[in-house]
């Protein structure tokens, strides 16, 4: 699998569907719609208890503002587990406020990217985030 996305609300995850599509970044997506399930698919416990722990995505795509367990905690979890500290994690939100961006870079976030309202831009945006997260870096 290529991507976690971690997003509650159901159109920003069709929009973000449709643009890695249609852009061909990756089709390999598993979307999960609060924070604990996130944990949970990151950490092979709770549902996905018989899934390898081994089994990671290449990148996260996480949501600021999430039930049951908010991105920033979900972030720090992450970075804080020998097994996942080193995971490309790009926050991905519609919050444009100066104090969610540090508080994301400072809890560990590799990028921030605001979710655009405008289709082709937004488009745009994740087309050149995959590329790069799911190309030119080096895991």
């Amino acid at each position: 699998m290529q991507i976690l996305m971690v997003d509650d609300n159901e159109d920003d995850i069709d929009l973000a569907l449709r643009a890695l599509r249609e852009t061909g970044v990756t089709e390999e997506v598993f979307v999960c719609r609060d924070g604990e399930e996130a944990l949970d698919y990151l950490f092979s416990r709770g549902r996905f208890s018989g899934k390898p722990q081994s089994e990671l995505p290449r990148l996260v795509l996480l949501d600021l503002k999430l039930p049951k367990v908010n991105g920033l905690e979900v972030l720090k979890e992450i970075r804080t587990s020998p097994t996942l500290a080193t995971l490309p994690v790009v926050m991905l939100t519609s919050s444009s406020r100066r104090s969610d961006l540090e508080s994301a870079y400072k809890s560990g976030a590799n990028s921030y990217l605001i979710k655009s309202t405008d289709f082709s831009r937004f488009k745009k945006d994740i087309e050149q985030m995959g590329r790069y997260w799911l190309g030119v870096n080096q895991a």
